[in-house]
């Protein structure tokens, strides 16, 4: 698509999550909210990429999705972007649906390059992915994304540095800072610190930047872009309210992994208008 209303299209993606954990009473809205804007971003604006679905990638920015969870809002960009068709978002955790909870390559579909229900795996992958990319003289980039409290898995800081080592420096890897996780705030499960110090002090370049302002993600995007092919992997602290964009929703765990009523979901659509792009 050309020339799209990011933030008309960011308000069209919250809707389509909310209707589809609401009709199968299942999946996990909160993530999924807060990381629209980014993941719409990313996919109309921010990365290179071809028509259609090549699983290696060449020649084009590729996404791996590490926090796997918020399926909904990776499947409903997916979808708007092109990748498979807009109404089988309505198949969404249906028995032999393609669009299962956790997204799966076994599944064939479109868009999905790694099976992502287990967490703290997403960055080992990206990892390999810009390094074959080096090796096959392909200038393009690997993004990934990243929950906070998936930072707790200890498989991460091996693949940090490993980055770091390897100068993987056509790597923009995103962290939803969002401070919240399935068992509460990171803080009182397990604190994470200053996320800042410790991955610079494993080699990286830092960024952070607001990821429920659409003009904060282009921006800081655009800087991480620029940083890459300087010999560090590139991380971005993305600062996120968990069910961002729908008020009864913001800011508490609870969001997590639980659906909306219908009472709610009538609440969440007279909160997020009506767009051109339509519902499915």
């Amino acid at each position: 698509m050309e020339n799209v209303n990011l933030k008309e299209m960011a308000t069209q993606v919250r809707r389509d999550i909310v209707r589809m954990v609401h009709k199968v009473q299942s999946g996990h809205p909160g993530g999924s909210l807060g990381c629209t804007d980014f993941l719409t971003a990313l996919y109309f604006q921010i990365m290179n990429r071809k028509p259609g679905f090549d699983m290696d990638g060449v020649g084009e920015d590729i996404f791996f999705l590490s926090n796997g969870h918020i399926s909904p809002v990776f499947y409903s960009v997916l979808a708007r972007s092109g990748y498979f068709p807009v109404s089988e978002l309505g198949t969404f955790r249906h028995i032999n649906s393609r669009l299962q909870g956790h997204p799966a390559t076994h599944e064939h579909l479109p868009g999905v390059r790694i099976a992502s229900g287990s967490l703290g795996q997403g960055l080992s992958v990206a990892c390999g992915a810009a390094l074959a990319k080096k090796m096959n003289n392909d200038t393009n980039l690997v993004y990934s994304l990243h929950g906070d409290g998936e930072l707790q898995e200890g498989q991460n800081w091996e693949a940090i540095m490993f980055a770091a080592h390897h100068k993987i420096d056509n790597l923009i890897s995103t962290v939803d800072f969002n401070g919240q996780q399935i068992d509460g705030p990171t803080d009182k499960v397990m604190g994470l610190g200053s996320l800042r110090d410790k991955f610079e002090a494993f080699g990286w370049q830092v960024m952070e930047m607001k990821g429920n302002v659409m003009e904060d993600v282009l921006k800081v995007m655009a800087d991480a872009k620029a940083a890459t092919g300087k010999g560090k992997p590139i991380c971005v602290l993305m600062h996120t309210g968990m069910g961002a964009g729908v008020p009864f929703m913001e800011g508490s765990h609870e969001w997590h992994g639980i659906a909306p009523n219908d009472k709610q979901l009538e609440e969440a659509l007279t909160i997020l208008p009506v767009t051109t792009f339509g519902d499915y």
